[in-house]
């Protein structure tokens, strides 16, 4: 199984997607284990939307999809609703 996930900077209104087939180590790292990369200058993360799929395939193609310009449009919808702000 893999998941697609959304993580939320509530601090900075930043976005970031990605897969994985192992979510919470996932975030651990995004969070507290990785010592470079985009995603250690907005830490804390949050997790704002997941879509679970069965091959890796499926789960990358979602990915594509929600980085697409329609995609992150959806991902600003569903961070308003579910942390009431966003400048997306």
């Amino acid at each position: 199984m893999f998941t697609v996930y959304v993580l939320y900077s509530i601090s900075f209104n930043k976005i970031y997607i990605g897969y994985t087939s192992d979510l919470e180590n996932r975030l651990i790292s995004h969070n507290h284990l990785a010592s470079k990369g985009y995603t250690i200058k907005y830490r804390p993360w949050v997790i704002a939307y997941t879509q679970v799929f069965e091959t890796k395939k499926e789960a990358i193609i979602r990915e594509t999809q929600l980085k697409s310009s329609n995609g992150r449009q959806f991902i600003w919808i569903i961070i308003y609703q579910k942390f009431g702000s966003s400048d997306g």
